[in-house]
């Protein structure tokens, strides 16, 4: 279950949509049997053991992404509807065989791109789209934090195989995910990567342009070992939005982690003052899973549909080939 599986299960604690009742962790570790005991959660002795327990109706995966496809075959094979912490999976051939077997099955899907549901977001979403930005030019997201720098062997975020261009999959799929939000859908990317100081083999400094369908264009930073910081800003032909925060970074309390990961909002028009909005503390790890519950109920439907899902992977595929061909690279 490790730091992030518990501060999934610590958001829903007063939550009356959503109760985890069963975990599975390969360690099973002295930091796992304690979050099961202090949740009252019984530790299964396979994952197949859990998807077979009758209470469990549906599963929470925070487990390293290459695990995620077969992971995702077996609940759905077993009828359990699925939030999938992101990145969703390692290959857009692999997110498309997920999401048609889940639609077949009726299952729900929902990935874990939890800023979406914070208040800031959503308002800077709805001023994009009632023009109060003027025509879109340009998005950027600079992500950084100094996770990289902490020597283990056995984390995914270390491995290239498992984190391809360093940052991708731990930061900027969420960027990724803010821009196909906010703007729609990315038409091509070009991507350098390349590792400077971290001590485990994987890239530290990864830096991508793109172009959206929309016509403007974008960048992403991503840094595995500097300060932890979050910039996502948005240029229009009336004015400039800036959205200021943080990554999670180890050592952070779980309530730190759900609740702060935006701090500062600002509206800077072409002419006149900017104008800076109050950000609400706000937990978007329990919004998320608890619009997870209600889709699988049968409520609303969960607000990242399968489309954009597959539409961020497909980015993801992108952005690992030009790193390797030092080319433009369309987006499939």
């Amino acid at each position: 279950m490790g730091w992030w599986g518990g501060t999934l299960i610590d958001s829903v604690q007063q939550s009356d949509k959503a109760t985890f009742v069963s975990g599975y962790t390969r360690s099973r570790s002295e930091q796992d049997q304690e979050i099961a005991r202090k949740h009252n959660l019984t530790l299964a002795a396979s994952y197949e053991a859990m998807l077979a327990d009758p209470a469990v109706q549906g599963v929470v995966l925070a487990t390293p992404p290459p695990g995620h496809c077969d992971q995702m075959l077996a609940a759905i094979a077993a009828g359990k509807h699925i939030f999938c912490e992101k990145p969703f999976t390692m290959t857009r051939a692999e997110a498309v065989k997920v999401v048609e077997a889940a639609r077949a099955k009726g299952v729900t899907l929902a990935v874990g791109y939890s800023r979406r549901f914070h208040p800031s977001w959503l308002d800077l979403k709805r001023r994009i789209a009632e023009g109060e930005l003027g025509t879109i030019l340009h998005v950027e997201c600079t992500m950084s934090g100094p996770n990289g720098l902490i020597p283990n062997p056995q984390a995914w975020r270390g491995d290239s195989k498992s984190a391809p261009c360093g940052g991708l999959f731990p930061m900027g799929v969420h960027a990724v995910d803010g821009m196909i939000d906010l703007l729609g859908d990315i038409d091509s990317v070009f991507c350098q990567s390349f590792r400077r100081a971290t001590p485990n083999p994987n890239d530290d400094t990864t830096s991508v342009l793109f172009r959206m369908k929309g016509g403007m264009s974008g960048y992403l930073g991503t840094m595995m070992a500097t300060a932890g910081t979050f910039r996502f800003q948005v240029y229009g032909s009336k004015a400039m939005a800036l959205l200021g925060g943080t990554v999670h970074v180890a050592g952070q309390s779980s309530e730190h982690r759900r609740t702060t990961l935006f701090g500062s909002y600002v509206i800077q028009p072409v002419k006149g003052d900017a104008i800076a909005i109050e950000v609400p503390s706000f937990d978007v790890v329990r919004a998320a899973l608890e619009s997870f519950a209600v889709a699988a109920q049968g409520g609303a439907a969960y607000p990242i549909p399968p489309e954009q899902i597959i539409s961020g992977v497909s980015v993801t595929d992108a952005i690992i080939a030009s790193s390797k061909s030092s080319k433009l690279e369309q987006v499939a």
